[in-house]
C-alpha cells in the first residue's frame, strides 16, 4: 500500500501525465482532479507491472479548480486516506495565450491569464495547507515559466500570471517554513509535448525538454530527498 498521497492538478495534460507516472513509479498514491460532470471518483490508466493494486492507477476526481468548492473537494479526496496522508501538492494546471503588445491586449484577456494560471494554484494550495501541516509537513510544487523572468513580446498576461505564481509560491514558503511545509517552483521553457510540436512544427524540437525530465525534478522537490530546499525557483530550460 502507498504510504503517502500527492495531489497533481493538470495531471491529464502533456506534462501532467509524466508527473503522474513518476509519482506512481515511486509508490505514491496519486489523486488527479479532472473537470467533468457527474462528480464521481474513479480509477483509470494502465496498471504498472508488479505494483500493488492500490498504486497502479491515479485516482481521478471530478472538480472545477477555478471554484473554491471544487478545489476543496479535490483536496478532500486526496486527504481521505489515513494510511496514506496528503504529503504533496503539484500545481500544474494553467494555460497560455499570446496576442498583441500591452496596449493592444484587451483587459479581459489579461484577466483570463491571471484566472487560469493563478487562481487554481491559490485555491488548491489554500485548501491543502491545513492537511499538509496536520500530516507533519509536506511539499508544494508550483509550475511557473521562463517567461516569468524573461518575458517575450506579445504575452504580457501570460508572463505576469506566471510571475504571480512564482511570487505566491515564495510567500507560501515563507509563511509555512516553521510548520514543516516547503514550497518550490519550476520554470520550464518549451516542453516537448505533442501539442507544442503541432503549434511550432518548424522549431528545433531537440532543444525542448521532455516531460519526463521535468517530472523527475518535480518528484524530487516533493520528496524527502529535497528536505532542505524551500522557496527555490528551479529553471528547467534544457537547451532552449
Amino acid at each position: 500500500m502507498a504510504e503517502r498521497t500527492v495531489l497533481v492538478t493538470g495531471g491529464t495534460g502533456g506534462l501532467g501525465g509524466a508527473v503522474t507516472a513518476a509519482f506512481l513509479k515511486a509508490g505514491w498514491r496519486v489523486v488527479v482532479p479532472e473537470r467533468e460532470g457527474g462528480g464521481a471518483v474513479r480509477l483509470r490508466g494502465e496498471p504498472q507491472l508488479g505494483a500493488p493494486d492500490a498504486v497502479r492507477r491515479p485516482e481521478v476526481v471530478a472538480a472545477d479548480l477555478l471554484d473554491p468548492a471544487g478545489a476543496a473537494r479535490a483536496v478532500a479526496v486526496a486527504a481521505a486516506e489515513p494510511a496514506a496522508p496528503l504529503r504533496a501538492v503539484v500545481n500544474l494546471v494553467g494555460g497560455y495565450a499570446s496576442g498583441g503588445l500591452v496596449h493592444e491586449t484587451p483587459i479581459e484577456e489579461f484577466d483570463r491569464m491571471l484566472r487560469i494560471n493563478l487562481r487554481p494554484t491559490h485555491l488548491v494550495t489554500q485548501a491543502a495547507l491545513p492537511h499538509l501541516v496536520a500530516a507533519g509537513g509536506g511539499a508544494v510544487v508550483c509550475v511557473s515559466a521562463r517567461a516569468a523572468v524573461a518575458p517575450f513580446p506579445g504575452a504580457a498576461g501570460y508572463a505576469t500570471s506566471k510571475a504571480a505564481v512564482q511570487a505566491f509560491a515564495n510567500a507560501v514558503a515563507v509563511e509555512y517554513r516553521q510548520r514543516g511545509v516547503r514550497c518550490n517552483t519550476v520554470l520550464p521553457s518549451v516542453i516537448d509535448t505533442p501539442a507544442n510540436r503541432a503549434a511550432q512544427p518548424d522549431a528545433d524540437h531537440r532543444r525542448w525538454v521532455p516531460p519526463a525530465e521535468i517530472a523527475a525534478v518535480i518528484r524530487f522537490l516533493a520528496s524527502d530527498e529535497s528536505a532542505p530546499t524551500s522557496g527555490a525557483s528551479i529553471p528547467v530550460y534544457g537547451r532552449a
